[in-house]
């Protein structure tokens, strides 16, 4: 009985954290179809999204954001999975521990402290444009990438390494063919992380952004006043992409795992 019980509680649990968590996303997506601006609903309808690709402050916003999360997130992912492997081939404890404590600064600051920082940096160096912004969401989107690899460098065997120079690889073929790919699903997990944060950002963006317009600037300027339904229609079209990147990236993580399995039980 107490088992059932417990199961029974967990079960409501999760599915109250879940109605919490996707009630309102759930919601915003049923009004980007609604035809008025309004909250009551009033029939379904295709005009926001419509609207929304003939607006063009909305769409260079979008192209904006989109610019900065590809940079940012590639150039964070190599800086960090190269920083990960660095750290981790590290002797010095001491050493070690500091450089992690000192990645993870970022993640543990307050993200307006970060902004103003960055902001009076970039005015001293007298920067402007889209260099500091990425630059700016390279600093928060590295440790990221770096807690991702780093525990899969944990997991891998030493011995694989080693043998692979044993038989007449050089070390950048022994990584390569080796610990690259025990790696790669933390360097996939790191860069949609990255992009995720890039994309969300807002305090940092709003500080260092300068003369460029992002979406989550531009969706600020419009709550002084009103969100567009044309948001609405956006941001559902953002769920969904992130959704099945997501929905495909797994699926193709358990079929390498299956696979996996399948050639260890032949062996």
């Amino acid at each position: 009985m107490t088992q059932k019980k417990n199961k029974v509680l967990s079960g409501v649990y999760v599915a109250l954290l879940m109605l919490f968590l996707y009630l309102p996303i759930l919601v915003l997506i049923v009004f980007s179809f609604n035809s008025s601006k309004g909250y009551s609903w009033t029939g379904f309808s295709l005009k926001w999204y419509i609207d929304l690709f003939s607006n063009e402050l909305i769409l260079n916003s979008l192209k904006n954001t989109l610019i900065v999360a590809l940079f940012a997130s590639v150039f964070a992912t190599l800086i960090g999975a190269l920083a990960a492997i660095g750290v981790f081939s590290m002797q010095n404890k001491f050493a070690k521990n500091a450089i992690q404590n000192v990645t993870n600064l970022p993640l543990l600051m307050p993200e307006i402290v970060m902004g103003i920082s960055m902001m009076l940096l970039f005015a001293f160096l007298n920067m402007s444009g889209f260099v500091p912004l990425i630059i700016a969401h390279i600093s928060f989107c590295v440790p990221s990438v770096f807690l991702s690899v780093l525990p899969k460098l944990r997991q891998i065997n030493k011995n694989m390494y080693e043998a692979a120079l044993d038989l007449g690889c050089n070390p950048f073929q022994a990584f390569y063919k080796v610990v690259l790919p025990e790696i790669m699903p933390g360097v996939i997990t790191g860069f949609l992380m990255a992009i995720t944060y890039s994309l969300d950002d807002f305090v940092v963006s709003y500080f260092t952004a300068g003369n460029v317009q992002t979406l989550s600037i531009t969706i600020y300027s419009m709550v002084k006043k009103r969100v567009s339904p044309e948001i609405n229609a956006l941001s559902t079209i953002m769920f969904v992409i992130v959704l099945l990147v997501l929905l495909v990236t797994n699926i193709r993580s358990i079929q390498k795992e299956n696979a996996k399995q399948k050639k260890m039980m032949k062996l």
